[in-house]
This record gives C-alpha cells, sequence and structure tokens, in this order.
C-alpha cells in the first residue's frame, strides 16, 4: 500500500485513461442501451405499459369524479346523487389500485431482470479482459461498478423511471383536461410551466456532473477499506490502524462533501420547481374564485380544475426530483457500458489453428521484444530467443525485473510480445485459441491462488468435472493427502478467504494438487518452494518431482539450489538473455551466474578468496 494512494488529493481525479479512452454517449442518452435491454421481456414490458396508461386514466377521471360530488353530490340536495358520486369515486379508487398493483410488480421485476442481466454481461466481459486492463483499473472501483453503479439502475428502472412515466402522462393528460375545463384559467397555468422547467434543465446538468463524482468517489472509498483489510496483518503489525483510520476519515468526508453538494443542488432544484408552480396556481384560484363568484363556472369546474392543476403541479415536482435520479442513473449507465464495451486486447484469432499438440510439446521464444503496457519506453524483454526442448526443463534465473515472470506471461498468452513470436510445437500461439492453449499449460505461482471455497473445489478447480477418486489421487501425489484427512471436514473443510486456514506449505501443496489433476504438458513453475520451511519444502519438492516427469517445464529460480538438476538454465538481466547452459557451464562461462551462486552458495566460514573466486569443482561438491 503506498502513501500516494492514501492522499486524498491523488484520488480528486479519475485516471483518464480508466476503462475506455472515450464515452460513447453521455447525458440521458447513455441510458439508451441499458433500456434496450428491456426489449428482451417484451411481455411484461407490454403489460407494464398497458397497467401505466390503465392508472394514468383512472387517476385523471378522479377529476371528473370530483366534479359530479361536487356538483351532483353536494349541490344536487339529495342522498341518491351523493351516493352515486362516492360509489364512482370508489370504482375509481379501486381501478387505480388494480393498475399500480399491476404496474408496481411488473415494474419492479423488470428492474431486478435488468439489474441481474447488466451484472451478468459486465462480469462475463471482465473475466475475460486481458491483464494489462487490470494494471490500469483498481479491483475495489470495478467491484463498486459492479455493485453499486447496477442497484442505482435497478432503482431507477423499478421505481424512479415509472414514477417519470406516470407523471408525464398525468401531467399531459392533466393540461389538455384543463383547457377543455377552462381555457382563460388554462393560459395561467401554461405560462407558469416554462418558468418551472427552467430550474430543471439549469440545476439538472450539475445534478449529473455531481452524481458522477459521487460515485466516483464511493469507488474510491470501496477499494480503500478492500485494501486495507486484505493486507490487515502488515496495518497492524506496524500499528498503522490509527493512520489508516484517519485516512480513510478523509476519503469519506470527501466522498460526503461531494453528496452534499449533489443533495443541495437536488434541493433547490425541487424548491424553484414547487415555488415557481405554486405561484401560478394561486393566481389561477384567484382568477377561478371570481368565476365563480360571478356565475360563470360552477364550484365542481373550478373543484375539477384544481384538482388537474395539483396533479400537473405534482407532476412537475415529481420529474424534477426524478430528473436528479435519472441523471445518476445516467453516469451509473455510461460506466457499466464502458466495462460491457471493453475489448480484450489478446482474444481468439478469427481462424483458429486445429494441429494437435504432442504429448511433450516444444516451447520457441524467437526474437521476442515485449513492453508492458504501463511502461511502453522501458523493454521487460528485447530481442530474446528462447527454446524448451520436449519433455525437458529450462530454469530461468537472474536478478528481480530480468524477466522471468514475463517469460510467463507470455507463454500462458497474457500478453502478446510487440516483436518475434512465441512457438508450441512450431505453431505462433496467435493462431491458436486461448482455451486450447492454455488447457495445456499449469502455473504453480510462488504465492498459491486459493479461492473460497472447500479443499475439493479448490483441487478441482481446473478440472471441475473430477471425480472424487481423481481428487484423491492428486491430493496423494501432492503429499497432502495427510493432512487434508486431518482437517474437520475432510476434503469438504472450507478453506476461508485466500486459505487463510491453511499454512504456507499445506496452500502450496493443494495448488499442485490442482495442477496434477489437470495433467498439463507444460509446467510452469514459479519457485514453488522459496517461502517455505525446510520440511514443507521437502514435501513440496518430492510431490514437484512427479509432477515434473516427461513434461515440458520451465522454472523461475530464485534460489540455484532448487534448479541444478534443471536440463538447461537461461541467465536474464534487464530483459536480454545473457546466457544459456547447464549449472557447470553457466558458472565457468557466465559472469553474473557465478556472481549469483557465490551469494548463494557461500559458507559462513568461507574464505574471502573462495568467496570472490568460485570455482566449478567447489560448488559441485558442495551441492550434490
Amino acid at each position: 500500500m503506498s502513501h500516494g494512494l492514501r492522499a486524498s488529493a491523488s484520488r480528486a481525479a479519475p485516471d483518464p485513461t480508466h476503462l475506455m479512452s472515450s464515452r460513447a454517449q453521455k447525458g440521458l442518452p447513455a441510458l439508451l442501451p441499458v433500456l434496450a435491454l428491456l426489449s428482451q421481456y417484451k411481455l411484461r414490458l407490454v403489460g407494464a405499459s398497458i397497467a401505466l396508461l390503465f392508472t394514468a386514466g383512472a387517476t385523471l377521471s378522479l377529476g371528473r369524479g370530483l366534479q359530479v360530488l361536487i356538483d351532483q353530490g353536494f349541490g344536487g340536495e339529495s342522498s341518491a346523487g351523493l351516493k352515486s358520486a362516492i360509489l364512482l369515486l370508489i370504482a375509481i379508487a379501486a381501478a387505480m389500485a388494480v393498475g399500480t398493483f399491476v404496474r408496481f410488480y411488473l415494474v419492479s421485476w423488470l428492474g431486478e431482470r435488468i439489474s441481474a442481466d447488466i451484472r451478468k454481461r459486465v462480469f462475463e466481459n471482465i473475466v475475460r479482459l486481458h491483464p494489462g486492463f487490470f494494471e490500469t483499473n483498481r479491483s475495489g472501483e470495478i467491484m463498486s461498478r459492479l455493485t453499486t453503479d447496477t442497484t442505482l439502475l435497478q432503482t431507477i428502472i423499478g421505481s424512479s423511471f415509472s414514477m417519470a412515466l406516470r407523471s408525464s402522462l398525468t401531467t399531459s393528460g392533466a393540461l389538455v383536461l384543463m383547457f377543455i375545463t377552462n381555457l382563460k384559467l388554462s393560459l395561467i397555468i401554461a405560462v407558469g410551466v416554462p418558468l418551472v422547467l427552467l430550474p430543471i434543465l439549469v440545476f439538472g446538468r450539475r445534478v449529473r456532473k455531481l452524481s458522477n463524482q459521487s460515485q466516483d468517489s464511493i469507488a474510491s472509498v470501496g477499494s480503500y477499506v478492500g485494501e486495507v483489510i486484505q493486507h490487515i496483518r502488515v496495518v497492524q503489525s506496524y500499528t498503522r490502524e490509527q493512520f489508516e483510520s484517519e485516512a480513510f476519515d478523509r476519503e469519506v468526508e470527501r466522498a460526503f462533501e461531494i453528496a452534499r453538494r449533489r443533495i443541495w443542488q437536488r434541493s433547490l432544484l425541487i424548491c424553484g420547481a414547487i415555488l415557481l408552480l405554486f405561484v401560478g396556481m394561486s393566481g389561477m384560484l384567484w382568477e377561478g374564485g371570481q368565476d365563480v363568484i360571478n356565475g360563470s363556472m360552477t364550484g365542481g369546474e373550478l373543484g375539477a380544475f384544481v384538482f388537474y392543476a395539483i396533479m400537473v403541479g405534482s407532476g412537475v415536482a415529481t420529474i424534477s426530483e426524478v430528473w436528479g435520479d435519472l441523471q445518476r442513473a445516467a453516469g451509473a449507465s455510461e460506466r457499466l457500458v464502458e466495462l460491457i464495451n471493453t475489448h480484450s486486447l489478446i482474444d481468439d484469432p478469427v481462424t483458429v489453428t486445429s494441429t494437435p499438440i504432442s504429448a511433450q510439446p516444444e516451447l520457441h521464444m524467437e526474437r521476442v521484444s515485449f513492453y508492458y503496457p504501463s511502461r511502453p519506453k522501458q523493454p521487460a524483454l528485447e530481442n530474446v530467443t528462447l527454446r524448451i526442448e520436449a519433455g525437458k526443463s529450462l530454469a530461468l534465473v537472474g536478478p528481480s525485473g530480468a524477466g522471468k515472470s514475463t517469460v510467463f506471461e507470455l507463454l500462458q498468452r497474457f500478453y502478446d510480445p510487440q516483436q518475434g513470436q512465441v512457438l508450441l510445437d512450431g505453431q505462433d500461439i496467435r493462431t491458436m485459441g486461448l482455451k486450447t492453449l492454455r488447457e495445456h499449460i499449469a502455473l504453480v505461482p510462488q504465492q498459491p491462488a486459493l479461492f473460497t471455497g472447500d479443499v475439493r473445489y479448490n483441487i478441482a478447480y481446473g478440472k471441475l468435472d473430477a471425480t472424487d477418486k481423481e481428487v484423491v489421487a492428486a491430493a496423494r501425489a501432492a503429499h497432502a493427502h495427510t493432512f487434508i484427512t486431518a482437517l474437520p471436514e475432510g476434503y469438504a473443510s472450507h478453506l476461508g478467504e485466500q486459505g487463510v486456514r491453511l499454512s504456507g506449505g499445506q496452500r502450496q501443496r493443494i495448488a499442485l494438487a490442482r495442477a496434477i489433476l489437470n495433467d498439463p504438458k507444460i509446467l510452469l513453475l514459479d519457485e514453488a518452494t522459496s517461502a517455505l520451511d525446510t520440511e514443507s519444502e521437502y514435501q513440496v519438492q518430492l510431490a514437484l518431482q512427479e509432477l515434473m516427469k516427461n513434461r515440458t517445464t520451465v522454472i523461475i529460480a530464485h534460489r540455484l539450489s532448487t534448479i541444478l538438476h534443471a536440463d538447461n538454465i537461461a541467465v536474464l538481466d534487464e530483459g536480454q538473455l545473457i546466457a544459456t547452459g547447464t549449472h557447470e557451464q553457466l558458472l565457468v562461462e557466465c559472469e553474473l551466474y557465478a556472481r549469483l551462486a557465490s551469494l548463494q552458495f557461500r559458507e559462513p566460514d568461507s574464505n574471502a578468496e573462495n568467496s570472490a573466486n568460485p570455482s566449478s569443482e567447489h560448488y559441485l561438491h558442495a551441492h550434490k
């Protein structure tokens, strides 16, 4: 965790290189790709639309019911007339209730369904993106988009969007009925409507901008928390709890300040709309009251007109309030559509070669040069040519940053070299399907990756259809069966997040069992024993010897004592291939390898001369 990540100022603006270089749509049009998903559920969409129209019509008919109640019920001086008017109102209310039930259920269902569909599409694309994408995009931000943004869209589609449509329909219908009821009073209201729309247009844009900032700040907070929790032992061992709490307080306060400004703008929008609207209605009531007094209109007509005017006012107020939600949803939609539309730089070729791979394939890197996207001016590998013979082992050695891990990245085609090619049995791996290539390769990393699940799930991760017998056989081959059976639930024992309930050696043997079960033709070993104690290292080395038999193997070596048995050794430095050969040859021919050997094999009581000038015979004798 770096201090730069902790500084609030460093996160004031999102990285412009995140996700996509440009956004196709901004503002409310950004919602169109999301709303297009509704076309998959035409029947429910039609049902919701009919229910919406029905409810809007029933709501508008309340004005007529109110007019009948006043003129014929109250003014008719007849109990029968009053009874008929009240029954009419009850019938209208019942129709509204049924229509609202159907509309609410169907619209809420659509909101949940679309939210689930978007989550699936986003995740389906994320797991196929090239690793370089995750160098420039924080995992916490991606998770926020996958959860917070989709939840916001669900709320908008299932509630706010429906409210906006309903209010638009009732407002339009109420305006028409107002003009039919009384033209003069309607003109007074019509003058006020543009004045109400003005603050919506002015403040709506500000709300959308602040909404985007608010969502980004929430993603930043989520990313921060995830990082601290992941490294909680480091935080506590260095007694940085107070430091992290204060840094988190700053992040939360920054998010709150952005949210406060957004709420302030929305409050001003709603306040202005309501104030202007009811000023216009007050003028209308004065004129209408004068007409009732003069006898030019009935009380029922004025009551109906006031009802329609209130509907117009509440409809406009609802739209002004929902407008802010729609702007927030537009921002969320932009971010989600970006994730869905982000294309992986590593993909299957248009035409996939179908040449079968031999049981012991040969690997060949020919004049390969590669630059990581995040470091385009610094070569990770430069004009490297390597041949890993079929069924043989090649060890990669060199100082940190020499390019050893990059070789692994290119062999698995997580990246493509800018120059040169990587060949598998003579085929350029760029012409092979990714699944075909990677199903022949198994990686045993220095830090094994275990998933939240039980032992069996983690071992069978590369072969989900494996039988229990095959899983146990793989565990036995990895020297893991004994400790697994000692766990409370054996192979059904849950390992916790990242396998925290196991020791380092146990986690490593679970990862080895996974590789053994996958039965790969090519094995990539990233110094799988460098972080283990002597007993665990011994157990893992026994499993590795079994796993490497008759397989093409590439080993990243941090400790030279572990690769003395390798068929060939390649020495890398600053992205360049310095030398290749056996341990004995390199001690004599490669100065860098001899220096690394002298540092690692030197015994405490060796004299300075022996340490400075290692001989081949000395090291071979000491480490046979």
